[in-house]
């Protein structure tokens, strides 16, 4: 007989908002159960180390974290935008004077090698290695959407972004015209008073907050086109000092995010749902030390609003519904709150950092309002 810790009868009394009080309750009931001396699954790390492992408490000032673009950088990205805009026959004669052709391609072209930033190349590939290596984010200040059309934006996001990451991810996949396209960039705001209303399945499109996770590819980075009358400030958290604490508290809890989930294939009949992981692990090597990857998004266990979790697959269990919480309230428990501000475009390594928003409030011409795109790092 299965235990009532792992059995799959019915969906534990979980939803997309975490409610510390069951979560304490949930505890209780499985550490109860639990065998005396679980350990952590062979060759997982008791301990992870480095500058990936932070608390929000040992960052005290936000100039650690942030870089400030100049006036003179500001003037790059904008010779870039132009050079990439601009037909040859009509190229501004900074751009000819600087040796470069004006282009007029698509905007799927955007490219270190066709939006130039010759000095501010440097200090964005330095932060690409904190993202890597560093603490893994930081926030780009500076930039001034009110300057600019929505598809000038739209490029000058792109290409600052590009000397981040070189390759930019799959947001999703629809057929427009008969024709099977890709968007690579995804705008978030509140849609709850839209057409689409009564389709919303995710968080990022309501008022409401998202709680941690992590989301596809390497990188993930927001661009802050309007912050919001109240709220929405945006949470990061190391899942790294989270894995440390379950490691020395909750091994088990370890395990069970080792173990296959079954992922919602929200009503696809060819695949209802899959099943992997949360949690990946690389043992060290002569060069690399230990590695963990947590990665999950709460609400394809849970569901959310109008995509409910489907019922004809299989439920998760007691135990995978704790360690949703447990992963939840940890990364609360160590984050670190940013001060999104108009401009800002913040970039995180998905790889090794959770991140939430809290809910907000807008106000007629004080819209919030992000761009997101996913990126491939080259280190």
């Amino acid at each position: 007989m299965p235990s009532a810790v792992t059995e799959r009868t019915t969906q534990p009394d979980i939803s997309y908002h975490p409610d510390f009080k069951k979560y304490q309750l949930r505890t209780e009931r499985i550490k109860a159960r639990l065998p005396q001396g679980v350990k952590l699954p062979p060759k997982f790390p008791e301990k992870l180390t480095g500058p990936l492992v932070w608390e929000g408490k040992d960052f005290t000032d936000e100039r650690d974290w942030t870089f400030v673009l100049s006036d003179a950088q500001l003037k790059e990205i904008h010779d870039a935008l132009v050079h990439f805009k601009c037909k040859p026959s009509t190229a501004p004669l900074f751009s000819l004077l600087i040796g470069i052709l004006a282009l007029e391609k698509p905007i799927a072209h955007v490219s270190q090698a066709t939006f130039p930033l010759p000095s501010l190349s440097p200090p964005l590939r330095a932060e690409a290695r904190i993202l890597q290596s560093g603490r893994g984010f930081f926030v780009l200040r500076g930039l001034q959407p009110d300057n600019y059309s929505v598809e000038d934006n739209i490029i000058i996001y792109a290409g600052v972004s590009s000397y981040i990451g070189s390759v930019r991810g799959r947001q999703d996949t629809k057929i427009i015209d008969g024709i099977k396209r890709s968007s690579m960039l995804n705008h978030i705001k509140d849609l709850s008073k839209t057409s689409v209303a009564g389709k919303i399945g995710a968080p990022a499109y309501t008022t409401d907050k998202q709680v941690f996770h992590t989301d596809a590819g390497d990188i993930v980075s927001l661009f802050s086109l309007n912050t919001a009358a109240k709220g929405g400030e945006s949470k990061l958290a190391s899942a790294w000092r989270v894995y440390n604490e379950l490691a020395t508290t909750r091994p088990d809890i370890i395990k069970t995010l080792s173990e296959d989930w079954d992922f919602d294939g929200y009503g696809n009949p060819e695949k209802p749902y899959s099943s992997r992981p949360l949690l990946f692990h690389t043992e060290a090597t002569s060069t690399s030390p230990d590695h963990v990857v947590i990665n999950y998004a709460r609400r394809g266990f849970t569901g959310f609003l109008h995509l409910p979790r489907s019922t004809s697959i299989p439920p998760i269990t007691e135990a995978q519904a704790e360690a949703l919480d447990a992963l939840h309230f940890l990364a609360d428990r160590f984050s670190l709150r940013l001060d999104f501000q108009k401009g800002d475009v913040q970039y995180v390594n998905n790889m090794s950092i959770f991140h939430a928003r809290n809910e907000f409030t807008d106000s007629p011409g004080q819209e919030y309002a992000l761009t997101n795109v996913f990126n491939g790092t080259d280190y």
